[in-house]
């Protein structure tokens, strides 16, 4: 049965690994086995069709946890012999294919902590592991980048925060590190936008990153969904300006960004570009597929090839975002090292009167090897 389940609770949607403690993750054996049809025929689904010559086979018995085991033999009207059978044959198919893939489907989990308007989210490894499903992590622990120390409110502190994200970085692609074996790294990051792209450009694109971005909808939080309209990008001339090198970007995905939003530095001397949504409107809950933001990563790159075309020396791009986490990620990780402006990243501040520059990323510098 552990086997076949791969350890894991069988019941459609649990997946609960049990031998290790969910809170302290000491080992044991914290499953149960179950029968579809009862052992007795006064049990849960115990005369429910055919009884199994051997009541005991493993193909009448199914790898569950404590809580789920007690959720079916409280409620046999709700799950019948037929469902449970199904959500058996489902679970264990699944664990067959993953256990089959070969050694290059590992990945090294990255995760960056900050705070955010005050709070911090955890990711519980639970939904990591479905996130990247097929793939699989050799440590299930990770890498944390963790800022949730300290609030990153002023420029002080955010100098902080990039050495820390710049170090830790560093250290993840050290000889002998978990990457080096892996060669691929799945990102899960909630900070503030500018940390993000800041995290972004640290990133090495020697080794593939794969992102992610936490849903609201019902379904596993951080795993890419496979269904919906999916996203459109496009390219508008907000502002043509009498100055070549002086260019500004407006990303307006996650919400609307009005030109009365704009600090006043960004004058009439500046080109102001937007890359914003094609089909639908502006609203936090448009990235739900990989392919939504792949196209936005073709879309960035774009822009970035019209501006070497257009913009013969141009120096650095304000960028004014209005985005989710891998979006953000996205413009720091693919700007070219000594080929592409260096950002100046604003974060939207209402307290402080709206758009204000945080950081500089400065672009001279190779990312690591």
């Amino acid at each position: 049965m552990a086997a076949r389940s791969g350890g894991r609770c069988e019941f459609a949607g649990c997946n609960k690994y049990t031998f290790e403690h969910p809170l302290t993750l000491q080992n044991g054996n914290f499953s149960e086995s179950a029968h579809i049809v009862a052992f007795s025929k006064r049990g849960p689904r115990g005369e429910e069709g055919s009884r199994p010559e051997n009541i005991n086979d493993v193909d009448n018995l199914m790898h569950l946890c404590f809580d789920c085991h007690h959720l079916i033999d409280s409620h046999p009207q709700d799950y019948s012999r037929s469902v449970l059978e199904s959500y058996k044959a489902e679970h264990e198919a699944r664990i067959k294919h993953v256990t089959g893939l070969g050694p290059d489907m590992r990945t090294t989990i990255v995760q960056l902590k900050a705070l955010v308007a005050g709070k911090t989210v955890d990711i519980p490894i639970e939904h990591v592991f479905s996130a990247v499903a097929p793939r699989w992590p050799t440590d299930r622990r990770g890498v944390v980048i963790d800022l949730t120390a300290n609030p990153v409110d002023d420029d002080a502190s955010v100098s902080v925060a990039t050495q820390k994200i710049s170090q830790d970085v560093r250290r993840l692609y050290e000889p002998g590190m978990d990457v080096e074996k892996t060669q691929h790294i799945s990102l899960f990051a909630i900070a503030p936008i500018h940390l993000l792209v800041f995290l972004g450009h640290q990133l090495s694109d020697k080794i593939q990153v794969d992102m992610f971005q936490r849903h609201r909808d019902a379904g596993s939080p951080w795993t890419w969904r496979t269904s919906g309209e999916a996203a459109r990008y496009i390219l508008k001339v907000r502002q043509k300006g009498s100055d070549l090198t002086r260019v500004a970007l407006v990303i307006a995905l996650s919400g609307a960004i009005n030109q009365t939003d704009l600090p006043q530095t960004i004058d009439a001397t500046f080109t102001v570009y937007e890359i914003t949504l094609a089909n639908l409107a502006p609203g936090v809950d448009f990235l739900r597929q990989r392919e939504d933001l792949e196209r936005f990563r073709r879309a960035y790159r774009d822009f970035l090839a019209i501006l070497r075309r257009d913009h013969p020396g141009l120096q650095a791009i304000h960028v004014l975002p209005a985005v989710p986490a891998p979006v953000a990620v996205a413009c720091g990780y693919d700007l070219l090292p000594k080929r592409d402006p260096s950002l100046l990243v604003y974060d939207y501040d209402k307290a402080k009167g709206g758009f204000n520059l945080r950081i500089t990323i400065n672009n001279t510098q190779d990312k690591p090897i």
